[in-house]
């Protein structure tokens, strides 16, 4: 029995119905043919946000980040990188916390950097405070 896993697609917004053992084959969109990963975390705003974490079956792993911010700056390719070791089974976005000042008060977000994964709409785990590639990787796989 096959099952199937919801992916939004980060170019289109388009939601794709990718069956889980096709995964990791780089899946693309069957609307703009473009790959549903890169390796790289996706910038969400308010207005992409509620799709992607609603509508992906994937944990999403927010970086709440500002462009001011030293630890932000130096943690931004520790966090890449971990997009690269755990796409295409989780999703890694950031918000920019200065231009999304809504978000970061809706979810209370009181120090800058903080990761906070998304599970079916729901916050399931936070952690303040910069971390490098392994300890990024380590909690997240902690925390599925």
């Amino acid at each position: 029995m096959s099952s199937h896993l919801h992916i939004v697609c980060p170019h289109c917004g388009t939601v794709n119905r990718i069956p889980s053992q096709r995964l990791e084959d780089r899946p693309k969109c069957g609307k703009c043919k473009q790959p549903l990963f890169s390796a790289q975390p996706i910038e969400l705003t308010s207005d992409t946000f509620p799709l992607h974490i609603n509508r992906n079956d994937l944990p999403v792993v927010v970086d709440f980040w500002a462009p001011w911010c030293g630890p932000c700056k130096l943690m931004a390719p520790a966090f890449a990188q971990a997009a690269a070791e755990l796409e295409p089974h989780v999703r890694l976005a950031k918000i920019n916390t200065e231009q999304e000042q809504a978000l970061a008060g809706q979810f209370g977000i009181r120090s800058i950097p903080t990761l906070v994964i998304f599970r079916g709409g729901r916050e399931t785990a936070r952690q303040p405070g910069a971390m490098g590639t392994e300890e990024i990787v380590r909690w997240v796989r902690t925390h599925l």
